[in-house]
């Protein structure tokens, strides 16, 4: 019946494809919004849908149908907007739209476009814009397609049939309000031994009970196919990979009945001594074994408890083993585990208990002291050589090997390499050490012998072999007018032995005094206290004080301090505070280290001061050899009464000290000032006969200038030497010399005979100059 009735379906769409343009016109009305009330045109459009069918195989471009109008004439053109239009679809002036490309309705479905009509004279629209659309008929030509290509699911292991695991999707594009085309139906074509899909959900569910430790995942096929119920149609294929998941369901079990283990002695407490080996089916996150002796002979020996890691049994020392006294132990240890091991998976033939054997291996171990540690004393002062007590070591080995001693650490005991024994080797003194702590080595004789050690403490006993001694060395005062019962000073005693509890020392006068008494605290210290006052300085200044201290030993020990107690003068204060006039004592009198202080600080002010009478008197030595005044060398210059020997005299006077004068001077060279000349401006004479006056004038200039520098070029001498090849220049002479010698030639010489050129030359004689 439901083939039946698609086939009538599937007839009727495409006569309704096939004659669509006749069967779909419709008239289109057009409203005119100028006014509500609606108008019927006379000539209106006469279609509004065209349907064509999907994926034609006819020749491109095939008809879809035709455009009609009441107002079509011969001269009316049509044109089409929208989607696709001029593209896909295409009208001619008749008015047939044509399809140029093969449609897919999963693609697009429904066009909607918009006709025109024109006149192709006029090119006026001779109808209002119409819309229409296209609708594409469907057909079967998509197959179903799952969402994923492979689906991963999971499920409990041990779960009850129908359990549901996963579900699969296909969807098919085709059009779903045609019969058949786009439903999709479900089926496994492979791998359904134990699972089953609903045909129309696609949810697969469990169809058996699954042991994963029978296997652990399954593989499925499964296909989506359209138009069920139907021959044809199209389909796909999906894989599904189901995977069970863990349970504890599965006892641990030991992989043998039997263990043999091997440990050695040595082995420390908390260390592991042997593991078992365990087997469990399920996954580590649910193998929780448990482990215990069956019987409890060795629990306070060993632990068995389960490894973090490999779930195993690991047996654990609880105390030491020694291969001398136990060399074998034998324990049986069980499995047990909490699970959910459904009825009838239970084997009975696991093996939950095995047995151990445990081997003790021996281990050539060090000597082994009777004690961890040994503690010994003796009374101080000991003679050398003084036996203090004995150490002891043995082999624990059955070799049972010789053991010898050495003492590592201080230098007052010694020990006996064979027996042990231990002897002072030094004078011992409790107030310097109380304690000594030596360690001693005992070695296994032999090469390779092995060693320990033990720590020795030796405490030294006390002996009453000190004396007490003051604390402190008292300055004692007394004020002359303070009245009897006054303390005077408290004085405090000490004793570098060993006091027991309670006791104390005792202090005493050696014998009575007349104005002192001394009264014990019983707490180490006494006071002295004044008995008769009314002294007078001015008689007795200082009294003495027997002490006697005892420190109540055995044997006792007593020591005796005179004490020094001086009188001073106090004011009327001094009833209140007995050493007021200690102060007034003490100013009496300069401490050495106050003089001392006051010594060195004469000295460095007589050393400052005479340092600064040396430099002084240095500085005017200096200027007394170095610099003598400018007057005093110029006086000395000029007094000689002849001149020199020229360039080459250097008998004549010294001319070191016109360049020490030169350069020691304050005053600057005058070539280095500008101004005027040294001395007055003068004007050239008249005639050569003057220059006598004029060297006069200046003479007299220079002899009393008392600031003037004395350079040499300020004196000229008539005679320039005997060896000078420019013979005499002075002109000393010249006013009376008759020579007609011709001085011209000096200005051919230079910058340097400038001045004599001006003076001699015959050029501008008449002319002033500065000289």
């Amino acid at each position: 019946m439901d083939v039946l009735l698609w086939m009538f379906c599937f007839i009727i769409s495409q006569i309704l494809a096939t004659h669509g343009i006749e069967n779909s016109r419709t008239v289109l009305r057009t409203y005119d919004n100028s006014r509500s009330i609606l108008h019927r045109h006379k000539r209106d459009w006469r279609w509004n849908t065209l349907y064509t069918d999907e994926e034609k195989k006819t020749t491109l471009p095939h008809l879809i149908g035709k455009l009609s109008s009441t107002k079509v004439n011969g001269s009316a053109r049509f044109v089409i907007e929208g989607e696709g239009a001029n593209t896909i679809f295409k009208v001619d002036d008749l008015g047939d739209i044509y399809a140029w490309k093969t449609l897919d309705r999963e693609e697009k479905s429904i066009y909607h476009l918009q006709a025109q009509i024109f006149d192709k004279k006029t090119n006026k629209q001779l109808e209002p814009t119409s819309e229409f659309e296209i609708k594409l008929n469907d057909i079967n030509d998509n197959a179903p397609r799952f969402t994923h290509n492979i689906y991963n699911g999971s499920v409990i292991e041990m779960s009850k049939p129908g359990t549901s695991v996963l579900q699969v999707i296909a969807v098919d594009p085709d059009d779903s309000s045609v019969s058949g085309h786009a439903r999709v139906m479900y089926s496994i074509i492979k791998g359904g031994e134990n699972f089953r899909i609903d045909l129309d959900t696609g949810i697969i569910t469990s169809s058996n009970v699954l042991d994963r430790e029978q296997q652990k995942s399954y593989e499925l096929v499964v296909r989506a196919k359209d138009m069920p119920g139907y021959e044809g149609g199209f389909s796909s294929t999906a894989s599904v990979i189901i995977t069970l998941e863990d349970i504890n369901d599965n006892v641990a079990t030991f992989t043998k009945k039997q263990y043999t283990l091997s440990v050695l002695e040595d082995r420390p407490i908390g260390s592991e001594a042997g593991m078992l080996q365990i087997e469990d089916k399920d996954e580590p996150q649910n193998t929780n074994p448990m482990f215990s002796f069956v019987k409890q002979d060795y629990s306070g020996l060993f632990n068995v408890v389960s490894d973090n890691i490999t779930k195993n049994a690991v047996i654990v020392l609880k105390q030491l083993l020694d291969y001398e006294k136990v060399k074998t132990y034998t324990m049986e240890v069980e499995v047990t585990e909490k699970t959910t091991v459904p009825p009838g998976k239970r084997d009975p033939q696991v093996n939950t208990r095995a047995m151990v054997f445990l081997n003790v291996l021996d281990v050539d171990e060090p000597p082994v002291f009777q004690r961890p540690s040994y503690f010994f004393s003796i009374f101080e002062n000991a003679s050398l050589g003084t036996h203090v007590g004995s150490v002891f070591a043995e082999d624990p080995d059955e070799a049972q090997k010789i053991v010898r001693y050495s003492i590592n650490g201080g230098n007052v005991l010694t020990v006996n390499r064979d027996s042990g024994s231990i002897k002072t080797s030094n004078n011992l003194d409790r107030e310097m050490n109380a304690w000594h702590n030596v360690t001693i080595t005992a070695v296994e004789d032999g090469p390779g012998g092995k060693e320990s050690t033990v720590s020795v403490f030796l405490k030294v006993l006390d002996i009453n072999d000190n004396y007490p001694k003051l604390d402190y060395e008292y300055d004692l005062f007394v004020c002359a007018n303070a009245r009897p019962g006054k303390v005077i000073q408290t004085i405090a005693a000490s004793d570098k032995d060993e006091m027991t509890t309670g006791q104390k020392l005792s202090f005493y006068l050696d014998h009575a005094h007349s104005n002192f008494s001394l009264v014990d605290n019983h707490d180490n210290t006494a006071n002295i206290t004044l008995k008769q006052g009314g002294f007078n300085p001015d008689e007795k200044k200082t009294y003495f004080l027997p002490v006697v201290i005892s420190d109540n030993g055995r044997p006792q020990l007593v020591s005796t301090y005179t004490l020094e107690i001086v009188v001073c003068g106090c004011d009327a204060n001094a009833e209140a505070e007995p050493y007021s006039c200690r102060g007034a004592y003490a100013q009496t009198g300069v401490s050495v280290h106050a003089l001392t202080a006051i010594l060195l600080c004469i000295l460095a002010i007589l050393v400052i001061t005479l340092l600064i009478v040396m430099r002084r008197k240095f500085k005017k030595d200096s200027l007394v050899t170095l610099g003598k005044s400018a007057g005093e060398i110029h006086e000395q210059l000029v007094s000689y009464d002849e001149e020199g020997g020229g360039e080459m005299d250097t008998n004549g006077y010294d001319v070191s000290v016109l360049n020490s004068v030169r350069r020691s001077s304050m005053r600057p060279r005058p070539e280095a000032q500008p101004g005027p000349c040294l001395y007055a401006t003068v004007q050239k004479p008249a005639a050569k006969g003057d220059m006598a006056v004029m060297i006069e004038v200046k003479k007299d200039e220079a002899d009393h200038d008392r600031d003037g520098i004395p350079y040499d070029t300020l004196h000229i001498y008539g005679y320039e030497g005997s060896e000078s090849l420019a013979g005499s220049l002075s002109s000393l002479e010249s006013a009376s010399s008759d020579s007609d010698q011709d001085y011209d030639f000096l200005n051919d010489w230079g910058p340097r005979f400038k001045t004599l050129a001006e003076l001699y030359g015959v050029d501008g004689a008449e002319n002033g100059y500065e000289y």
